[in-house]
């Protein structure tokens, strides 16, 4: 795990800060920005997104698809608690503490986008940061790159119908336009662009895939904060008006990935389900795609709405809680078999 990694959530927290203080010392340059949009989507944001999400898409290997027969009870948990379980819990959450426990402290309005924000988080499954979630578990890192692989195909075509079905449960209208367009801009262009180069840089072989996404890597790390920082100047007056909104975001966020993993966990040791399997797949469930959450609440609902805003605190929350989780999956480590898991 790399120094921006290891530290991602102290960057995040000084990005916060600059871009509230530049927020609210330069409201007039952010609003440029703000003005820069085609068919909703923001340029500028669009194009640090873009460098966010390329370099991880490089790493899907489409070859690695042949593999999903194997150690099935490990996919299995991955994929019902990334599309059956996350999705609903999350915006049972969203639902139950903004239009209930915090129903007094935030308007009805707002509490809508915060909820929407949730849901795009909890219909994200991680794709990059997985890869150092089970590097730093010890967990087969063959099948990890196996269920990312799934992960990422389901979620070309699930991810718009379900974010689209749970946002009109919480009676938030969205145009499907511009959810396929997300879809298209964020999951499909990148990953078509990832495969590409990928194939390209293994004819020089896989050490040539290694180098390049190691070049890069600062890039994407630099466009995660980029956008952290823009999208905190365009809150600023909100976020100073009433900062505790912060916390309220986070509560049902860390309540939402805990209990994510326990259910997960869980299933993995009563499945009897050997520990390198089973840690990733707990915290593939568990960590979400806050980079196309926060392209997809952007496009849906603008650079300064409260959805957005919720996409960037699952940001905040990620890193410390996912390192939390690694540390409670190795002390467990010794209550899982070791050995091979079954084909059937």
């Amino acid at each position: 795990m790399g120094l921006f990694e290891r530290f991602l959530s102290i960057w995040v927290a000084l990005c916060i800060a600059a871009g509230v203080v530049l927020g609210s010392v330069t409201p007039g340059a952010f609003a440029v920005i703000a003005g820069l949009e085609v068919a909703n989507v923001n340029l500028v944001v669009a194009l640090f997104i873009w460098i966010m999400i390329y370099p991880m898409m490089i790493n899907v290997d489409f070859s690695s698809l042949k593999k999903v027969g194997q150690k099935p009870k490990g996919l299995c948990i991955t994929l019902v608690v990334n599309w059956l379980i996350k999705p609903f819990t999350m915006a049972a959450l969203g639902v139950l503490f903004f239009e209930y426990v915090f129903a007094d402290l935030v308007e009805p309005d707002t509490a809508k986008e915060y909820i929407a924000g949730m849901i795009l988080l909890g219909v994200a499954p991680c794709t990059a940061m997985v890869f150092v979630w089970s590097q730093l578990v010890k967990g087969d890192a063959n099948y990890t790159l196996v269920q990312v692989s799934v992960n990422d195909i389901i979620m070309v075509f699930a991810f718009a119908p379900i974010a689209a079905m749970l946002l009109g449960v919480t009676d938030i209208v969205v145009p499907w336009e511009t959810l396929l367009l997300s879809v298209v801009l964020y999951v499909v262009v990148p990953l078509i662009a990832g495969y590409v180069t990928r194939v390209t840089l293994l004819k020089d072989g896989e050490s040539r895939v290694e180098g390049f996404t190691a070049g890069i890597k600062p890039f994407s790390v630099l466009g995660l904060l980029a956008t952290v920082v823009l999208l905190f100047g365009f809150q600023a007056q909100t976020i100073i008006s009433d900062p505790l909104v912060i916390a309220l975001i986070a509560v049902p966020l860390l309540i939402q990935g805990y209990g994510i993993f326990a259910i997960a966990f869980l299933w993995a040791y009563l499945w009897r389900v050997p520990f390198a399997t089973a840690a990733p797949a707990a915290l593939i469930g568990t960590s979400n795609f806050f980079e196309l959450a926060v392209a997809v609440a952007i496009s849906l609902f603008g650079l300064n709405s409260g959805a957005a805003l919720a996409t960037v605190v699952g940001v905040l929350v990620e890193v410390p809680m996912m390192l939390s989780l690694v540390a409670i999956a190795n002390r467990s480590r010794k209550h899982f078999v070791t050995a091979a898991e079954p084909a059937g």
